[in-house]
């Protein structure tokens, strides 16, 4: 059957406007999309900010360069978003969103189904400022809206998720992952969701 990889991180507005488009290009082709979490170091390249309700930084570690493009980066995001009747509302900080792509993996144990709708509900809500993705009550209460059983996700982040994620995290830059949103099919890696013409090209 064919198959093709597509890795996201919940803080990365561009790959939250491709879940949708990366959903029907599946569904058009009739391949198997695996979605795969890639947790971005975000102030390794894009230094890292701080601020309050108000939008005044309180702490920075960025240069003129890497605020204009976070700066631009939303603004886009927004536009796009706005187009597709979706909310992007930048976040306060950049968050660590390890814990929220292991309760993705965790979900996973209900099936396909109800993990599709855990990671939409937390795509959908973390972006409206409406979710805290580092804080564990906040995913079981996400998992139990979406049907699935949250009791062990605590004994699963301690024996299991964070080392099956880090081993993903691996894996996808042994094949040349960088950035999301990613795609992987036949062996060919592509970055951007504009690349998914080229990923619909080799399912086809």
């Amino acid at each position: 059957m064919k198959s093709f990889e597509h890795y996201f991180d919940y803080k990365s507005p561009y790959a939250y406007l491709a879940q949708q488009d990366a959903f029907e290009l599946a569904e058009q082709t009739g391949a198997e999309l695996h979605l795969v979490p890639y947790t971005l170091d975000i102030p390794a390249y894009l230094g890292s900010a701080r601020v309050n309700g108000d939008g005044q930084v309180l702490e920075e570690s960025r240069n003129a360069h890497q605020w204009r493009r976070v700066k631009y980066a939303y603004m886009d995001c927004r536009r796009e978003a706005n187009r597709r009747g979706l909310t992007i509302r930048g976040p306060r900080k950049i968050f660590d969103s390890r814990l929220a792509h292991s309760a993705y993996l965790f979900a996973g144990h209900s099936g396909i189904s109800r993990q599709r709708q855990f990671h939409m509900q937390v795509y959908e809500k973390f972006w409206r400022r409406a979710l805290d993705i580092e804080n564990i009550e906040a995913m079981r209460a996400e998992l139990d809206i979406a049907a699935i059983d949250s009791r062990g996700l605590a004994d699963y982040l301690e024996q299991e998720g964070y080392e099956r994620l880090q081993t993903l995290q691996s894996q996808a830059e042994a094949n040349g992952v960088f950035g999301v949103p990613s795609y992987r099919v036949g062996g060919e890696l592509y970055w951007g969701a504009e690349r998914l013409e080229r990923v619909r090209e080799q399912l086809e």
